[in-house]
C-alpha cells in the first residue's frame, strides 16, 4: 500500500512540473516586438548596417510600428565621411532603395550598442529613467523576432570590436526573460560566422533559431558596390529579404518556407536550424507571427449611445465628408495609392 502512494506521488509531482513548465502549444500571442541589433563599428563593416536596416525596413513594412521595434545600431554609416551619397545606406548595388530612409528611428546608436545594455534590453532590467522608446517593454503574450549581425566566432558575437557576449550569456538572459514573463514565443535570427554557436546553449523554451552558418563555417557576404568600394550586403541576409519581400500582412507563407530561403549552392556557409525547444511545428507558423504585427479587434453586438456633444461632432463630420466627397466628384481625381517598393529589383548591366 506505501509503495502504491509513493509512486502515485511521485507520478502526480511529474505531471505537476510537466504542466507547469510546458507551453500551451494552443495558445496565441497577443503582440509583436522586434530587436535588431548591428554589432559592428568602422566603413568596411558597411554590410552589417545595411543588413539590419533591410530586416527593420521589412518587419516595418509588414505592420510592426516603431514604438515596438528597438533598432540598435553600432555606427553611423549614412553620415560616414567615407560615403560618397550622404545620409543613404543602400543593401544593393543598383541603388534602387535607401534603407537608410527618412523615417529610421534608431534607439541605442555609437557607442550606446554594448554587451550590458543588450543583456538589460532584454531582461528588462534597466535603469528607471530609461526613456520608453529604449526598454523592451514585452509581456507573456509578446512574440519576438531577435535579430543579430556583426562579427562572431565559436560562442561569441562581437560588439564594437572591443567586448563580446558569449552563447552562454545570451542563453541565460533568454532564460530570464522567460521566468520573468517576458515573452511567449522567441525567433532568433544571426547573421555571423560560425552563427549555430549563438544558439547551442538555449535551454528556455518556445525558441526557433536559425543561423547563417554551422560552428567552423564563415558566413560571407553578397556583392560588391563599386561606387563604396565595399560589400553592400550578406549572403544569408540578402537571401531572407528577397523571401520577405514576397510576404504580404496577410500572406499564407509559413517559418517553414523561411528557414529553407538560403540553401548551401547559394549561401555557400550551410544555414542552422534549432527547432526542439519550439513546441509548434514551424511549417503551420505563418511567417507573420513574428515579422507581422497582431492588431487585436474587439467586437461588440450591442448599441452604443453616444453623449449629445459627441454625436453633434459626429454629425458636423459626416457634413464635412459629405461636401469634400462631391467636390472630389467634380474634379475626377484619381486616388493615390502609397506602398512599398521591391528592396530587390532585377539586376542589369546599365539599371535607368
Amino acid at each position: 500500500m506505501f509503495s502504491y502512494v509513493g509512486i502515485s506521488f511521485i507520478f502526480f509531482c511529474l505531471i505537476s512540473i510537466v504542466l507547469h513548465s510546458s507551453p500551451n502549444v494552443e495558445a496565441r500571442h497577443t503582440n509583436n516586438w522586434a530587436v535588431l541589433v548591428d554589432t559592428s563599428r568602422f566603413w568596411f563593416n558597411y554590410r552589417h548596417v545595411a543588413n539590419v536596416l533591410s530586416i527593420y525596413r521589412s518587419v516595418k513594412r509588414l505592420g510592426i510600428p516603431d514604438s515596438q521595434i528597438i533598432l540598435m545600431v553600432a555606427d553611423d554609416m549614412a553620415c560616414n565621411p567615407r560615403n560618397p551619397r550622404p545620409a543613404t545606406v543602400f543593401n544593393n548595388a543598383n541603388q534602387h532603395i535607401n534603407v537608410y530612409g527618412d523615417d529610421v528611428e534608431v534607439d541605442y546608436r555609437g557607442y550606446e550598442v554594448t554587451v550590458e545594455n543588450f543583456v538589460r534590453l532584454l531582461t528588462g532590467r534597466l535603469p528607471s529613467d530609461t526613456p520608453r522608446s529604449k526598454q523592451l517593454l514585452t509581456d507573456e503574450g509578446s512574440n519576438v523576432l531577435v535579430y543579430l549581425t556583426g562579427h562572431g566566432g565559436d560562442g561569441f558575437l562581437k560588439f564594437q570590436d572591443s567586448e563580446e557576449v558569449t552563447s552562454q550569456e545570451l542563453a541565460d538572459a533568454l532564460e530570464q526573460m522567460w521566468q520573468k514573463r517576458r515573452y511567449h514565443e522567441i525567433f532568433f535570427m544571426i547573421d555571423t560566422c560560425q552563427a549555430a554557436s549563438m544558439y547551442e546553449k538555449f535551454y528556455s523554451p518556445n525558441i526557433l533559431a536559425v543561423a547563417s552558418s554551422l560552428v567552423g563555417e564563415d558566413s560571407l557576404s553578397h556583392h560588391v558596390d563599386p561606387a563604396i568600394g565595399v560589400y553592400i550586403i550578406d549572403r544569408y541576409t540578402y537571401y531572407a529579404l528577397a523571401f520577405l519581400e514576397t510576404v504580404q500582412p496577410d500572406s499564407m507563407k509559413t517559418m517553414g518556407e523561411f528557414l529553407a530561403v538560403c540553401p548551401k549552392r547559394v549561401c555557400i556557409s550551410t544555414v542552422g536550424v534549432r527547432q526542439d525547444l519550439f513546441a509548434r511545428n514551424p511549417h503551420s507558423v505563418p511567417i507573420t507571427d513574428f515579422f507581422g504585427a497582431l492588431r487585436p479587434v474587439q467586437l461588440t453586438f450591442s448599441s452604443l449611445i453616444l453623449p449629445e456633444n459627441v454625436a453633434n461632432q459626429c454629425s458636423d463630420c459626416e457634413k464635412s465628408n459629405h461636401s469634400s466627397s462631391a467636390l472630389s466628384s467634380t474634379n475626377a481625381e484619381k486616388p493615390r495609392k502609397i506602398g512599398y517598393v521591391n528592396q530587390f529589383p532585377v539586376l542589369v548591366e546599365n539599371p535607368k
